[in-house]
C-alpha cells in the first residue's frame, strides 16, 4: 500500500530533493566545524573562542535561565548566534520537516495502560504516535527488534491483520509471547538475531521499526531492501551504536561526493545528545557530579606532565553522598595520579563549579549542530532508500517532549 505524501513547509521547499538536503547539511557542517568538533568538557578553550572572541563573551555572560531558556528555543537561539556568525542564519531552513498525519492521535491509537504490561506511559504514547503515523495498515508486518511485542500490539489497532516480532533476548520474547496470548492477539514473536548472516525473512511484505539501535535500524534498511519488502517505517535512534572507525553513509550519491563529512561513531553521539526534561533530584544529583569531575579534571592536568583531559569510568553510587575530596581520592586511584597532600580542595571544588558553568554555555552551542548531524545521517538513509526504488516520506511523528527522536523514514517500493 502506499502512503500519503506530506507537504514540505515552506522554509525547506528549496530543496528539491533529500539528496540536496543531505547535501546541503553536509557542506555546513563541515563549514562550521570549529564550533562543534570539540567537545566542551575535555577542551577549557576550544579554538573557536579565539576565532570568535565576542560569542564566547557573550554565552558565558549568559545566566542559567537563560540557558534553559534557549535550550528549549534553539531556532531562536540559532538566529541570536548569527549575530556572531552569519551562517546561523540557515539553522531553520535546514531542519525544517513536515509534521506527518499521526502526530497528534497517539494518544487515540496508544495501547490502552491495562494492556501495556511493564510499559513506560511515554513509551506507550510514542508507540500510538507510530502507529498512527504509518496507519492505514494492512496485511502482516514484521516488528523489527520488537522487546515485548507493545509496538506489534498497537499495530494491530490500526489495521494490521497479524504481526511477526524479531527480538533476540529470549526473556521478552517469551513475555511478547505470552502477552499476546493473554489479549488473544495474532502476534508471534521470534528469537532472532537480527544482524545474522543467516536471517530468514517471514511472509511479510511491511518492516516497522520503532528506535532499533544503530546499526539494527541500518540493517533494516540495506537487508529489508535487498528482501524486497514493500514498505519500511523506520524512526531510527542511538546512531552511534554499532561498528568501529570512521561512519560509512549508506546512499552511493553521498559515498560519491568529494567533501564528505569524516566522523567516527564516538562523534555520531552528539546526534542524540537530547534528553527531556529529569526530575528535579537527579538534575541536581547530575549536576553536582559534573562540578566534581570537572574539578578533579582541573585539579589532575595541574599535577600532569602533559595538563590534557584524562577520562574517568563511573564512579560507584555510594561516592554520591561522600563529598569533593573522596571523589578525587577515588578518581585519582582509577588513574594512578598522585595528588599533593596539601591539596586545598574547596578551591579546586570552585574551579570545578566554574568550568562546570562554562561548559554549560559551550555545550548550548554545539547542542545547535544535533539535529544537522541526525538530518545529515537520515537524509542519507533515505537517498539509499530511493536508489533501492522506494519511495520516501519523511517527517516528525511526536512532539520533541514526548521524545527528541521524533523522526519517521516511511518507505514505500515504487514497484512492490
Amino acid at each position: 500500500m502506499r502512503s500519503a505524501r506530506v507537504a514540505l513547509p515552506e522554509d525547506c521547499k528549496i530543496y528539491a530533493s533529500f539528496f540536496q538536503r543531505w547535501q546541503a547539511v553536509n557542506d555546513w557542517l563541515l563549514r562550521h566545524e570549529a564550533l562543534w568538533r570539540p567537545v566542551p568538557f575535555k577542551e577549557p578553550q576550544p579554538g573557536w573562542s579565539q576565532q570568535y572572541p565576542d560569542l564566547a563573551t557573550w554565552l558565558e555572560q549568559l545566566s542559567d535561565a537563560e540557558c534553559d531558556e534557549w535550550g528549549e528555543q534553539l531556532s531562536a537561539f540559532a538566529q541570536e548566534v548569527a549575530r556572531f556568525v552569519p551562517a546561523m542564519s540557515v539553522y531553520d531552513e535546514l531542519v525544517a520537516l513536515p509534521t506527518l498525519s499521526g502526530h497528534d492521535r497517539g494518544s487515540q491509537a496508544a495501547l490502552k495502560e491495562v494492556q501495556a504490561v511493564d510499559m513506560p506511559g511515554r513509551k506507550r504514547l510514542q508507540a500510538g504516535a507510530f502507529a498512527a503515523s504509518i496507519s492505514p495498515l494492512n496485511g502482516s508486518v514484521l516488528d523489527w527488534c520488537c522487546g515485548k511485542g507493545h509496538l506489534a500490539r498497537t499495530m494491530l489497532g490500526q489495521g494490521a491483520q497479524a504481526v511477526i516480532g524479531f527480538e533476540w533476548d529470549a526473556a521478552l520474547v517469551q513475555d511478547g509471547n505470552r502477552l499476546a496470548k493473554k489479549y488473544g492477539e495474532p502476534v508471534h514473536v521470534l528469537q532472532q538475531d537480527v544482524m545474522a548472516d543467516t536471517l530468514q525473512w517471514p511472509a511479510v511484505d511491511h518492516g516497522a521499526a520503532l528506535h532499533a539501535c544503530g546499526d539494527l535500524h541500518r540493517q533494516l534498511l540495506r537487508a529489508g531492501s535487498e528482501a524486497g519488502l514493500a514498505r519500511l517505517s523506520v524512526s531510527p535512534c542511538c546512531y552511534h551504536l554499532g561498528g568501529h572507525g570512521v561512519y560509512s553513509l549508506l546512499s552511493q550519491q553521498a559515498r560519491q561526493c568529494q567533501n564528505v563529512l569524516e566522523i567516527d561513531r564516538a562523534g555520531l553521539r552528539l546526534a542524540v545528545q537530547e534528553t527531556v526534561t529529569a526530575p528535579a533530584r537527579e538534575r541536581a544529583q547530575s549536576a553536582r557530579v559534573r562540578d566534581w569531575r570537572l574539578g578533579f579534571d582541573a585539579l589532575q592536568r595541574s599535577v600532569s606532565a602533559d595538563g590534557r583531559y584524562l577520562p574517568v569510568p563511573s564512579h560507584p553510587s555510594h561516592l554520591n553522598n561522600a563529598g569533593f575530596e573522596a571523589f578525587c581520592q577515588w578518581a585519582a586511584g582509577k588513574k594512578r595520579v598522585s595528588l599533593p597532600p596539601d591539596t586545598d580542595w574547596s578551591y579546586w571544588l570552585a574551579v570545578g563549579q566554574q568550568r562546570s558553568r562554562q561548559v554549560r554555555r559551550h555545550e548550548l552551542l554545539r547542542h545547535l549542530f544535533r539535529r544537522p548531524l541526525e538530518l545529515w545521517l537520515v537524509f542519507d538513509y533515505a537517498v539509499y532508500l530511493e536508489e533501492q526504488g522506494y519511495q520516501v516520506n519523511l517527517g516528525t511523528f511526536c512532539a520533541r517532549s514526548l521524545t527528541p527522536r521524533n523522526l519517521l523514514l516511511d518507505a514505500v517500493h515504487a514497484n512492490p
